[in-house]
């Protein structure tokens, strides 16, 4: 897991920096959402050992009448200059073994933590809730859903632990699974609700799981696919799901703005779909159900009877046979799940999408044991070990062109190759100071007027710098107006951005490294990862006696 998503995630091939790359043109402008109402380009990226990665228009659209609704590019050759990027020395020295030592035994620690939660997130709802799924209902297990959607098990699944340690109790997954994977081999988002979870009832937790998954297929121009199974709202908690702009209704929201984007979006209803889940299907381009099992309704059958007294099964009030041969809400009728999963992986079929050539070239492995990373992950800022040591393990051949070397030093900035595509990598060398927030902001504006994808290693100073005297106050003035400079870069920049956090996510820092407001691509935490404002075992200048030191220290 520490050898980072960067390297490790693959779907035949392709990776994520492929996948967020696929997103972009070599004009930064065409990223432009308010634009992309009404002229959509969409983006692929071919490779080839010859031509290397090109970015080609996927397909394009125009509100115009005299245009037609879809064309399709031709792929055109390109030749990228070589790269002959000098090695980067990540050999360890004897004197960092101990610090390496006591990582290590932290990350296996962390390790054990996380496949305890892993295998926690897996059971779902539990042994009970899945045997009523399956024996009394007669559904399929959400995974197996899966199974027979995508083109295989090599998926990236995203968010999974979300829902875990909640005041309100465990939602394991969230009570739902989100991530992206093959469909007929185009990448796809799919938003699948667990219904072993809580009935498939949505809380706070869910909405907001789903609205990322969201924002991630729009960023990334992904068809979506909902696998709808859901009791609706989880009323005793209805004003964190209902009222407020970024709750329930903004998943409505985005799937009109998904729709005008040109995204495609394909509904199976394999379960219950009630009241506020009712609108998924209705609002997708396509939407299948299945027989017996799917339902569409604002209210079920106990609200029909309290309101009205009269007694409806639920397959007469918005079953299968119901919306697909009465009300037309649905455009496929399936009689068992396998089916309806055969007729959405034909529809993604139909999408008329060119998909990126196959990449058949060598890529070079990292020169150093990726294993090392789990003894480089630091347990603490105060052991944290050179970051050329990560990016050595990380980047094809271990070669690294570095950028101001001898400037801002706390601030690793440079390019490199990982899996083949170029990218700019910003990690973090220590504190953020006034030089090396300058650096980075040069080094961000420069990646994206060259269309660069960037990639921030974060590990960030577990607290702020300390104002001891008039100069150091006006150092930190100019600092702070330095950091500003490079929030503003990151903030603006358009090409894809990924943040891995391998150490400490902390203060105003984290900011200027592309934190999780500065809305990255993808956001990354390895296990030993933590993330707060002020990190424990700091606040010794923020407070006077050994008493209060040590609470909060203890809240922290």
């Amino acid at each position: 897991m520490y050898c980072c998503m960067l390297r490790s995630f693959h779907i035949k091939g392709n990776n994520l920096i492929q996948l967020t790359r696929a997103s972009f043109s070599q004009n930064p402008q065409s990223w432009d959402t308010s634009s992309k109402i009404f002229s959509c380009t969409t983006y692929h990226c071919t490779h080839s050992p010859v031509s290397g990665s090109v970015w080609q228009p996927l397909t394009h659209r125009t509100h115009q009448p005299a245009a037609s609704s879809r064309c399709m590019s031709s792929t055109v050759r390109r030749r990228r200059p070589p790269s002959a990027f000098p090695v980067i020395d990540g050999e360890f020295h004897p004197v960092h073994r101990h610090v390496y030592e006591a990582n290590l035994r932290n990350s296996l620690i962390c390790q054990q933590k996380y496949l305890e939660n892993k295998e926690k997130v897996m059971k779902g709802g539990g042994e009970n809730a899945i045997a009523r799924h399956t024996l009394r209902n007669r559904k399929v297990l959400v995974r197996d859903r899966l199974r027979m959607l995508l083109d295989d098990e090599d998926y990236l699944e995203l968010s999974s632990f979300a829902g875990l340690g909640l005041p309100y109790g465990d939602i394991p997954s969230a009570g739902c699974l989100t991530g992206i994977g093959k469909i007929n081999g185009l990448w796809c988002m799919f938003i699948a609700n667990d219904a072993t979870v809580k009935g498939g009832t949505a809380y706070p937790i869910t909405v907001k799981k789903q609205l990322r998954a969201q924002v991630v297929a729009m960023q990334n121009r992904l068809p979506s696919v909902y696998l709808v199974d859901s009791g609706g709202a989880f009323l005793p908690l209805q004003s964190e799901i209902f009222p407020d702009s970024n709750h329930g209704g903004r998943t409505f929201f985005n799937e009109a703005v998904m729709s005008a984007m040109k995204i495609p979006q394909v509904a199976v209803v394999c379960g219950s779909c009630t009241a506020g889940g009712a609108y998924v299907p209705t609002m997708s381009e396509e939407a299948v159900i299945v027989h017996r099992i799917g339902t569409i309704f604002l209210g079920g059958p106990p609200l029909v009877k309290a309101a009205t007294g009269e007694e409806v099964s639920p397959e007469d009030l918005g079953g299968a046979r119901l919306h697909s041969e009465v009300s037309g809400c649905v455009d496929h009728f399936a009689a068992a799940e396998n089916e309806a999963y055969e007729f959405t992986r034909n529809i993604i079929s139909t999408l008329n999408y060119e998909l990126p050539e196959e990449d058949s070239a060598q890529v070079e492995e990292p020169l150093y044991n990726v294993d090392d990373l789990m003894g480089l992950a630091p347990r603490c800022y105060n052991h944290s070990m050179d970051v050329r040591l990560v990016v050595s393990r990380l980047t094809d051949g271990s070669r690294f062109q570095e950028f101001k070397a001898r400037y801002g030093t706390p601030l690793l900035t440079g390019f490199a190759r990982i899996e083949g595509h170029q990218v700019g990598i910003v990690a973090n060398n220590g504190e953020l100071t006034y030089e090396a927030s300058l650096k980075g902001s040069h080094f961000v504006q420069l990646c994206d007027q060259r269309d660069i994808p960037l990639i921030f290693l974060q590990n960030t100073a577990p607290e702020p710098a300390h104002t001891f005297s008039q100069t150091k106050a006006e150092s930190n003035t100019n600092r702070l107006k330095a950091q500003g400079s490079m929030m503003s870069a990151v903030a603006c920049a358009s090409v894809p951005k990924i943040t891995v956090v391998i150490g400490g996510c902390h203060g105003g820092d984290s900011y200027a490294m592309c934190g999780r407001a500065f809305d990255p691509n993808f956001l990354f935490l390895w296990p030993n990862a933590r993330v707060s404002i002020l990190a424990p075992g700091h606040s010794d200048a923020f407070v006077q006696t050994e008493e209060e030191i040590t609470q909060i220290n203890e809240m922290f």
